[in-house]
């Protein structure tokens, strides 16, 4: 039977997809792989501007911590071009060695990908449990093609300017001119239903280009119903770009090759991998650690030039409410007009860089009989899935939608802050750019946060921040609402920290009720995890993105978000934060009588973390011996 189940993978791997992808906690096994704001007061140097090439925010992060509780988020900043023998700085105050974490996560990496199969086949038992070690390492015996030696680099190519005819060129337009040209107009995607059915309404309402950069792109049914949508956009002369992290493209080099090759589709992987087998992959890791370890955590969909949204959401159906399994309660923002414009400049900055390659560099040869069969099974199976009863699986106009959202949007202004990628490495500002908006608050500040792991610097910041007044509430993940608990291993100790500074800490419950909008019906999922990103400043100064509030997201990854100027957004986005961080929703985490930490919600208190079962206690522990560095 394991062999049966190991054939049926490889041919699943073979969907017509872009791209494979696991779900953020997962790929933190797999990262070891790889191992107008002036009337608040707000310095745009420490928030909107991206720093001088080569320096370092010093605001609140410093170089040379011997301890890494006094790093504000306990990390080890590197350059990818450093060098192969800095491994070792990456787990800075560990006795782990490399080559044992290098080992671990080559296991991983195929664990995780038959698991992940296993779910979605509704298959995955005890008996799968025990047989996961040994399909990994069968896996590592794979061939596969290979990226060319000698990349073929195109020119310097940018993004179209921003249509002037269409839907969404004519609404942006009408945005300022009631507003003025820096406004843009702004609508939460907080359900999962309207964060996918925005996304198709894009894709389908463009005239001219569409952009797209993702970290995760799943071969599952939200992820090949927004591929079908951009082929067929582009099979009507609009040009598509996209921008695919390279983690999880393992076996898909047929279909990348192929939609590379289809008229107005261009396809580039960021930081790709050389040799593309997991055999291959692993060796290539070892060699290049510190390269691979940096992914492009990024997401970002554009149309036109004119809207985009951003946020925290991968492709794929964890993040649309379609899996039966577990989905994540995540948020999005749609943004029409200067925004958009803003967004073109930083996709270029990523699509002209050294850290991408062409798909084109693939030895793969495009098929175009392979590709047409590909189409018409992708296609077959969007027809008949039961998961998209209530969307449009063939394009539409959506002119009338887009009539109903105008008057639905919230006028503000705004800046897109990101990681720069540059030849030399990722320069990262997106850590002191978050304290600095935290910072702005002066009488509430609301934090929503899938992963959190804080050093000492942060727990003063929150300190001073309670001490002039400040109502500081934060929502992240509980052990029970996480699918993989490796974050939580190392958030733990710290929850007493943030709660002895006088903020109010709440923790997703896995029955929450918004599951009623995370899930989309046919789809009744067994818990519900948190994915969002985002912080609202006195109920108006509002952050969506992709950040984390980890070591990864501050010294590793890519990473973005939209810093936005608006007291109706802000104040929208400050009464959903509240509903979730409410008792049917969250856990209130707080300090008992006896000095102990204590869990409440509306139900019941308890005295130990929440969990879904017992092997999430065991996993906790488990992973406390894995370097926090890499989560």
């Amino acid at each position: 039977m394991l062999r049966n189940e190991a054939v049926s993978f490889s041919q699943e791997l073979e969907e017509p997809l872009g791209a494979l992808g696991l779900n953020h906690c997962c790929t933190h096994e797999f990262d070891l792989l790889l191992t107008g704001f002036g009337d608040l007061g707000l310095d745009l140097d420490r928030i909107g501007r991206l720093p001088e090439a080569g320096t370092r925010q010093q605001d609140y992060r410093q170089d040379g911590d011997a301890d890494d509780r006094n790093a504000l988020w306990s990390f080890h900043r590197y350059s990818p071009g450093a060098g192969r023998d800095s491994f070792a700085g990456i787990c800075h105050n560990c006795d782990t060695k490399p080559a044992t974490l290098q080992f671990f996560a080559i296991i991983c990496v195929g664990t995780r990908m038959y698991k992940h199969h296993m779910e979605r086949k509704g298959r995955l038992r005890w008996r799968n449990r025990v047989s996961l070690p040994i399909v990994a390492i069968a896996l590592l015996a794979c061939a596969g093609p290979q990226l060319q030696t000698d990349l073929e680099r195109p020119e310097p190519s940018y993004a179209r300017p921003p249509a002037t005819s269409g839907a969404l060129a004519e609404m942006a337009e009408r945005i300022n001119a009631a507003n003025g040209p820096e406004h843009s107009g702004f609508h939460l995607l907080d359900g999962s239903h309207e964060s996918l059915t925005w996304r198709l309404a894009l894709i389908d309402s463009a005239v001219s280009s569409i952009d797209i950069m993702t970290y995760l792109w799943y071969p599952d049914v939200a992820g090949r119903l927004i591929l079908e949508r951009a082929v067929t956009a582009a099979r009507r002369g609009v040009h598509v770009r996209l921008v695919v992290d390279d983690l999880m493209t393992i076996g898909q080099e047929n279909v990348l090759a192929d939609l590379n090759r289809e008229p107005n589709i261009e396809l580039r992987l960021f930081n790709p991998w050389q040799r593309r087998d997991l055999l291959s992959r692993g060796g290539e890791m070892v060699a290049e650690m510190e390269r691979l370890n940096t992914r492009m955590h990024d997401k970002l969909l554009i149309a036109d030039g004119r809207a985009a949204i951003i946020g925290g959401r991968n492709i794929g159906d964890h993040y649309f409410g379609l899996h039966h399994s577990y989905n994540f309660h995540d948020l999005d923002v749609l943004a029409i007009g200067h925004m958009a414009t803003q967004s073109n400049a930083m996709f270029d900055e990523f699509w002209n860089s050294e850290w991408v390659a062409s798909a084109a560099n693939l030895t793969t040869s495009p098929d175009p009989e392979r590709a047409a069969k590909s189409w018409a099974k992708m296609q077959q199976k969007t027809r008949t899935s039961e998961e998209l009863e209530s969307f449009p699986v063939e394009a539409k106009d959506w002119s009338q939608e887009l009539v109903e959202l105008e008057p639905l949007l919230h006028p503000g202004t705004g800046n897109l802050i990101y990681d720069e990628v540059t030849a030399a490495g990722v320069e990262q500002s997106m850590v002191a750019r978050m304290f600095a908006i935290f910072d702005t608050a002066q009488k509430e500040l609301l934090i929503t946060n899938a992963y959190i792991i804080p050093g000492e610097r942060a727990i003063e910041f929150l300190r001073s921040l309670n001490e002039r007044g400040v109502d500081v509430r934060i929502l992240t993940n509980s052990l029970a609402s996480h699918d993989v608990p490796a974050v939580n291993s190392h958030y733990e100790p710290w929850r007493g920290d943030i709660v002895g500074t006088g903020t109010k800490l709440y923790e997703l419950r896995a029955d929450a009720e918004i599951q009623s909008i995370v899930d989309v019906p046919p789809v009744a999922a067994k818990f519900v995890g948190l994915h969002t990103k985002a912080s609202v400043s006195d109920g108006r100064l509002v952050f969506i993105g992709s950040m984390n509030l980890d070591p990864r997201s501050g010294a590793i990854n890519t990473e973005m978000g939209a810093v936005i100027n608006s007291p109706g957004l802000g104040g929208e986005l400050r009464e959903l934060m509240l509903r979730d961080m409410r008792p049917e929703n969250a856990w209130q985490v707080t300090i008992g009588d006896n000095g102990k930490l204590q869990w409440q919600n509306n139900d019941e208190t308890v005295t130990r973390q929440p969990t879904r079962g017992f092997m999430q206690h065991v996993m906790n522990l488990i992973f406390k011996v894995v370097p926090k560095e890499q989560f």
